[in-house]
């Protein structure tokens, strides 16, 4: 796994094709019970690097289309798992909670709903208010340029651009990790007035 900005965050990747980009899956190193968020397949390389790490207590699901591994690494963990309340349901797996908005699923962890995207309540996660975890709404095909969903996959693009445009309420915010393309290690806020403004 990848070391990120912070040293109690990590990553693992897949290319995919489709879209030229990395999709990611995230790990948040914590007392009390590891994080993951949105993961990937892992190869064995990666399993035994999660094992080193400790036990993992959640498995945070932003979106329906972000389940990915979610079922194996909760089987072979014991990891409880999370999901959006706004897609309770219909969600395709079986949660042991269900997130909305302004709910702080750890010390230090709280949940945000994104509006518009192409599922409804998408959760985007903020830690430790500088470093935002988002599912499909944000993502960065080009390195350094934030950008939405396309058009065609939005289910309400002026209440997704309300949604991203809140985000600058956030006065520590530095940090953006999507789920699908290049992470944003500093200056966030500047990346999405450019999202903004180009929208």
């Amino acid at each position: 796994m990848k070391r990120l900005h912070r040293k109690d965050l990590f990553c693992w990747s897949e290319f995919n094709e489709t879209n030229n980009i990395d999709f990611h899956g995230f790990l948040w190193v914590r007392e009390g019970g590891n994080v993951l968020i949105d993961p990937l397949p892992i190869t064995p390389h990666d399993e035994a690097h999660l094992h080193e790490f400790g036990p993992v207590a959640a498995i945070i699901c932003t979106n329906s289309d972000h389940v990915r591994a979610t079922l194996r690494i909760a089987e072979i963990s014991g990891a409880k798992v999370m999901g959006p309340a706004a897609e309770q349901s219909t969600f395709p797996i079986d949660c042991t909670r269900w997130l909305k908005e302004g709910d702080e699923v750890f010390p230090g962890l709280r949940v945000l709903e994104m509006a518009g995207s192409k599922t409804p309540g998408e959760l985007a996660l903020l830690l430790g208010d500088t470093t935002l975890i988002t599912g499909d709404l944000i993502r960065c095909h080009i390195g350094g340029a934030l950008c939405l969903l396309p058009d065609a996959k939005l289910s309400d693009k002026e209440s997704a651009l309300a949604s991203v445009k809140r985000l600058l309420d956030f006065p520590k915010l530095d940090s953006i990790l999507p789920g699908d393309g290049w992470p944003v290690f500093n200056g966030a806020k500047d990346r999405l007035t450019e999202l903004i403004k180009g929208a």
